[in-house]
């Protein structure tokens, strides 16, 4: 069986941060990933200086191709299919057969995002159609913009939303959740309510143009920020042991609750990025994620605790 000190599940920002504090550590790392970062359908990144503009895939190209200079860090395709204690740390088990042997297990697997599927809307997700007006906000600034969300979630998205453009219309999609003093707001703030069931979103390309209703209407639209829930794309962490938090209205993240260096509670079981948040997801929060989890496998490999 090989043995490492780190095993690091995913190859997404906090994969990859975790993997090369490691490597500059002087650990011995292996870093499993199955490529299915979730913002791959992204045609850019926003937001994470020294690659503005480039794309997630360049992005993680460059990344891996660093990682190579540390003689102590392993990269492998594919997944991890099981993992459980043992003694001095974990089994890892990998899906294409092989068992290895970690001290330390860093759980960044990504997410997946739940949101509405309605025709049209996929076809553009991460580009015209988004989770994050950080991330993509500006690629649409001062055009027809909607938000597709419900009640108070609704509501401070198109209010936030006004921060690129003064064109934002609020759409419930039929939902009635909204009070009086919900609209007075949505009012005063300039922001247009339409509550109609929504049935498509069209467009050429990943292009959005217009939003569609059950009843045959239509309004403009070219970007369309929409309610998700970000879902664990792992079991690994409950398998383990760790705490695994539920979404409610103010965390729209089903997260590893961990503490501020990453610990999930569980001896040499740390988590990072998207799948252990509880601040709104991006690529640059996952490489900080990934970082201090690195540092403290790393503190806690040197240290013996």
């Amino acid at each position: 069986m090989s043995r490492f000190e780190s095993v690091v599940l995913g190859g997404g920002a906090a994969g990859l941060s975790a993997a090369l504090t490691l490597g500059r550590g002087r650990r011995e790392v292996l870093m499993v990933d199955n490529g299915r970062q979730s913002n791959l359908a992204a045609t850019t990144v926003g937001g994470l200086p020294g690659h503005e503009g480039g794309t997630p895939a360049e992005y993680y190209a460059t990344a891996r191709a660093e990682l190579t200079a540390f003689p102590t860090v392993e990269l492998r395709d594919g997944e991890i299919a099981a993992a459980r204690r043992a003694e001095d740390g974990f089994t890892v088990v990998l899906a294409d057969g092989p068992e290895v042997h970690a001290r330390t297990l860093i759980l960044a697997p990504g997410v997946d995002y739940d949101y509405p599927r309605l025709p049209g809307l996929e076809d553009r997700w991460g580009n015209a159609v988004f989770h994050c007006p950080f991330c993509h906000g500006w690629e649409v600034r001062d055009r027809p913009l909607a938000v597709l969300a419900a009640g108070e979630v609704g509501v401070h998205g198109a209010l936030n939303l006004r921060g690129w453009s003064d064109r934002i219309t609020l759409l419930t999609n039929g939902d009635d959740s909204l009070t009086d003093d919900h609209r007075k707001i949505l009012a005063d703030g300039g922001v247009t309510l339409d509550e109609r069931p929504v049935a498509k979103v069209t467009g050429t390309g990943p292009q959005l143009q217009a939003v569609h209703f059950a009843d045959g209407g239509e309004i403009p639209a070219e970007g369309l920020l929409v309610k998700s829930i970000l879902r664990q794309r792992s079991t690994l962490a409950r398998d383990l042991g760790a705490t695994v938090l539920e979404p409610d209205e103010h965390l729209s993240v089903e997260a590893i609750q961990v503490d501020r260096m990453g610990a999930t509670g569980m001896p040499g079981l740390f988590a990072a990025g998207d799948a252990a948040t509880s601040v709104p997801p991006s690529l640059s929060s996952a490489l900080a994620s990934g970082y201090l989890v690195g540092a403290a496998a790393v503190v806690g490999l040197n240290t013996g605790r």
